[in-house]
């Protein structure tokens, strides 16, 4: 990659935490949390859009920027008042900047007059006439539009009169579209440079429907120490790309050091308080959780070792390998740190999906967002967007109501969808709750028979009936349409999520809407492990969803008829899973009464024992890939690498249930006489 290909590339990226920092700003505006300093950090985050867009050549985010900027200044200056009008505007015109920033990223061109009504609004709410006749007609420009370049050259003894060129710039931006480009040439060396002395030229494209005169009156009165040259008209020229840094009138470091003091607020005690952060690459993060992997198992390897040594003959290395653990444990934990991402770069991206899904179907919805700071692991946010975007489409089209149907039912008109998350017993959890008319089960029942998905004879309980949406092809809208209908979203989510090692399950009361929970691993790199024998063979349960484990007693071990095994306890009666007879492994502990029972938690939270012959230890363990090493196992979630050298399976018990249901083949159920005598 050269090194333009990365400035870039880092631009991009800028761009989007800019973005994500505007829609929250946006989203305490509209819930009348915003005051001044709100609207000056939108202003900032613009203006730095705007100003490493015209540093790339990108011109129409430029242009639209800058018209997007004009009504923050407006606001910054009391100009123009805040009003929902107003604020809706932003949120519009924000979106469609983010929309121009993801074109010119994939080099695709929207069409020419995708921002065009926004583009004339904003420049009728800031009053900007020139940048709004643009607006109106842009593939038509007014008869006297005209690009000119100038060359602005301040002599040196500038400052010495009093006067300020970034002033003279700001004059020169009100005539239209401006684009500077600094010429650093004159700078001397550190040593040599005298603050009372002026250094910086810039080279300016104007695009403006003033006359020379008007240019030239801004300098009048500068005539004396400030060289300008207005070149002719360039209108018919093709604009090169601009390869130099763009410092446009009023951006960037040049902005910081010359102008707005007098009128910028102080910083907020949060932002003089941020700890300075550097920019690295994705690959070299990946590449140092891949060597504290590789040390886990090595660690691993010499304590396995170590144990079987004399403790009165070794007791200094023990303890240093006792030490070596702990600080091995302390730098996996620093480093799986350093990959976690907070989920708002992914809520950020759901208000203006609902915003856009109420308007097209008629609704009036609120959302609120909490937790959005739970951090969770690069490789599992990435993730989570297609499933977030499944689940509020499904609750803004089948959930909340039309307004005249919410006030008939006593609610108001309009409807909320709360998301969430926050971390629970080393997972992160996510939830989205609706005030919708939530899960009208008797549909999902007769439409799920309808398919063949249920016998017609069958009893299902209200949490099965509502977990029947998670089928793949089911669906109960009445009409396929580009939002649903076609059966796919909810069998998408749950997929999604099963494939991160998550679970996610459904609940609903009929008239008061209906809440989603995923269940996700904080990391997929390196997770805590009990270690359990299997006949000749090793697996590793994750720690995370163990409930309890016990050696059972005969009575409490019952067949149920086509169903296998469970286990009663404690009035309630567990499916059993013998993990011998699931992965066809020999010589293994076929009574659970002669082995151990471990209770987990499966697939929507309901309880799963998996039936093992011991529980060896408790570890770190390094997740790989099975996918990308062998090929996908129903029921593992990954390998890693044991103490001894011996190649584990992890379990996924998420996909358990569905591996040992009676549809399953007959070899993963353990037939009646296996074990007999210990049957009651």
């Amino acid at each position: 990659m050269s090194a333009f290909d990365h400035l870039r590339g880092t631009y991009f990226e800028e761009c989007a935490e800019l973005l994500d920092a505007t829609y929250a700003h946006l989203a305490a505006i509209e819930d009348g949390r915003g005051d001044n300093e709100t609207v000056h950090a939108i202003f900032r985050a613009i203006h730095s859009i705007k100003g490493g867009g015209g540093a790339f050549g990108f011109g129409r985010m430029v242009s639209f920027a800058h018209a997007l900027e004009s009504v923050l200044d407006s606001l910054r200056d009391g100009r123009l008042q805040l009003s929902a009008e107003i604020a809706s505007l932003l949120l519009r015109s924000t979106d469609i900047l983010g929309d121009l920033v993801a074109a010119a990223r994939t080099g695709t061109a929207p069409a020419e007059d995708f921002e065009t009504v926004a583009l004339a609004a904003l420049c009728q709410a800031s009053g900007d006439e020139t940048n709004r006749a643009e607006a109106v007609a842009p593939d038509r420009p007014p008869a006297d539009m005209r690009t000119l370049r100038l060359r602005i050259a301040p002599q040196r003894s500038m400052f010495r009169y009093a006067n300020e060129p970034l002033l003279l710039l700001r004059e020169l931006r009100r005539l239209g579209l401006l684009v500077l480009t600094a010429d650093l040439s004159g700078l001397p060396d550190l040593e040599a440079m005298d603050p009372e002395d002026a250094y910086l030229a810039w080279d300016a494209t104007l695009t403006t429907t003033a006359d020379r005169g008007a240019i030239e009156e801004i300098f009048d009165f500068v005539s004396d120490c400030c060289d300008v040259r207005v070149a002719a008209d360039i209108s018919g020229e093709v604009a090169a790309p601009v390869v130099a840094p763009v410092v446009d009138a009023g951006a960037g470091p040049v902005a910081e050091s010359w102008g707005d003091r007098a009128q910028k607020p102080a910083p907020s005690p949060a932002a003089t308080a941020n700890s300075p952060s550097i920019r690295v690459d994705v690959e070299k993060v990946d590449r140092l959780v891949n060597l504290v992997g590789e040390m886990v198992i090595n660690q691993a390897m010499l304590v396995q070792r170590g144990a079987q040594l004399p403790p009165e003959m070794c007791a200094g290395l023990l303890s240093g390998l006792e030490t070596m653990s702990q600080h091995l444990r302390e730098l996996q934990e620093a480093v799986m740190a350093v990959r976690a991402q907070p989920v708002k770069s992914v809520f950020s991206r759901m208000p203006r999906l609902v915003r856009e899904l109420s308007a097209q179907l008629g609704k009036e919805v609120r959302l609120v967002l909490t937790g959005e700071g739970t951090e969770i692991d690069k490789t599992v946010i990435e993730q989570l967007a297609d499933p977030l975007t499944h689940m509020l489409r499904n609750a803004l089209d089948h959930g909340i109501e039309l307004p005249h149907e919410r006030l008939a039912a006593g609610k108001p008109r309009q409807g909320t969808i709360t998301l969430g998350a926050a971390h629970r017993s080393g997972r992160i959890v996510i939830d989205m709750t609706d005030d919708g008319r939530g899960i009208a089960r008797d549909r999902v029942l007769a439409k799920a028979r309808a398919q063949g998905l249920v016998s017609p004879d069958a009893a299902l309980s209200d949490d099965e009936i509502d977990n029947l949406i998670f089928a793949p092809g089911f669906s109960t809208a009445e009409a396929v349409s580009d939002i649903s209908g076609r059966g796919v979203g909810m069998d998408v989510v749950k997929r999604n999520i099963q494939d991160l090692s998550g679970r996610v399950s459904v609940s609903s009361a009929p008239g008061r809407g209906a809440r989603f929970t995923l269940s996700l691993p904080l990391t997929l790199a390196i997770l805590d492990g009990m270690v359990v024998a299997v006949g000749p063979e090793c697996y590793i349960i994750p720690v995370t969803t163990v409930v309890e484990s016990l050696r059972p007693k005969p009575p409490q071990i019952h067949a149920v008829a086509g169903h296998g095994y469970v286990l009663a306890i404690r009035g309630e009666y567990i499916p059993l899973v013998y993990l011998h007879l699931l992965f066809g492994v020999p010589a293994a502990v076929s009574d659970p009464c002669s082995g151990i029972i471990v209770i987990v938690e499966g697939e929507g939270g309901r309880p799963i024992g998996l039936v093992v012959d011991d529980l060896l230890t408790q570890q770190q363990v390094v997740v790989k890939s099975l996918e990308t090493n062998f090929g996908a196992v129903d029921g593992i979630g990954g390998a890693t690498i044991l103490g001894d050298g011996k190649v584990a399976l992890i379990i996924d018990v998420g996909r358990l249930r569905a591996t040992s249901s009676p549809g399953a083949p007959e070899r993963q159920r353990l037939p009646a006489a296996a074990h007999a005598p210990a049957m009651h």
